[in-house]
C-alpha cells in the first residue's frame, strides 16, 4: 500500500495536568515509561503506522497541555480531529469531575460536522496505584450517558495500551469513512533531540 494511500488518522488526548497524558502516548508509540514527570508545554505529537481490520492505517497522537494558559490552542490543534481521548487519573476525583468540561470545550473548539456522532474514549489511568478515588462503576456510568467507550488503563504497567489506541483508530476510521471531517490550521512540530520515536513520525 502506498503511503498516499493510508489514511492519517487524527487523535487528540485530553484532560487536566498531570493525568498521564504523555506517558500514555510515549507507551504505545516508543514502548517506554519513566518516572520523570515533564508538563507538556503547549503540545506534543508523535505519530505510528498500525493495522486496523486488514488495513494499514498512520495513527497521529497529539497530547496536549493541560493548564488553563494553553487552552487558546484548542480551536487549531482541535479542527480535523477524528476521535478524542478524553484522560483523568483514577486517584484523583478532581480530574474525573474535569471530563465534562474538557469534552465540552472540545466540541465547541474542535466544531465536528456531526457533534452526536463524534467518537470519545475515556481512559482512568493509573490504576496501577492504590488510594483510587473514581470507581469502575461511576466511571462507566458516565460514559454510558455520554455514549463513549471505557478503558482502565495503567501507561506505567502498560495495561490496556494498545487496546485503548486500536479502539481509537477503529472508532477514527469510522468517523473519517462516514463524515466530513473540517481540515484546520497545520501546527509546525520539531521534534526534540532526546525524543525518537521507533515507528515513523509525520510532523
Amino acid at each position: 500500500m502506498t503511503e498516499w494511500s493510508t489514511p492519517h488518522l487524527k487523535v487528540i488526548l485530553i484532560g487536566n495536568s498531570g493525568v498521564g497524558k504523555s506517558s500514555f502516548m510515549t507507551r504505545f508509540v516508543d514502548y517506554r515509561f519513566t518516572n520523570l514527570y515533564r508538563a507538556t508545554i503547549g503540545v506534543d505529537f508523535l505519530a505510528k503506522e498500525i493495522t486496523i481490520d486488514k488495513r494499514s492505517v498512520i495513527l497521529q497522537i497529539w497530547d496536549t497541555a493541560g493548564t488553563e494558559r494553553f487552552h487558546s490552542l484548542g480551536t487549531t490543534l482541535y479542527r480535523g480531529a477524528h476521535c478524542c481521548l478524553l484522560v483523568f487519573d483514577v486517584t484523583s476525583s478532581i480530574s474525573f469531575d474535569a471530563m465534562d468540561v474538557w469534552k465540552k470545550e472540545f466540541l465547541v473548539q474542535a466544531c465536528p460536522s456531526d457533534p452526536t456522532a463524534f467518537p470519545f474514549i475515556v481512559i482512568g489511568n493509573k490504576i496501577d496505584l492504590d488510594h483510587r478515588e473514581v470507581s469502575p462503576n461511576k466511571a462507566q456510568q458516565w460514559c454510558s450517558e455520554i455514549g463513549a467507550e471505557y478503558f482502565e488503563c495503567s501507561a506505567k504497567e502498560d495495561i490496556g495500551v494498545d487496546m485503548t489506541f486500536h479502539s481509537a483508530a477503529r472508532a477514527a476510521l469510522q468517523y473519517l469513512k462516514s463524515h466530513h471531517v473540517e481540515n484546520g490550521e497545520d501546527f509546525q512540530i520539531v521534534q526534540k533531540q532526546d525524543k525518537k520515536p521507533i515507528k515513523k513520525c509525520y510532523c
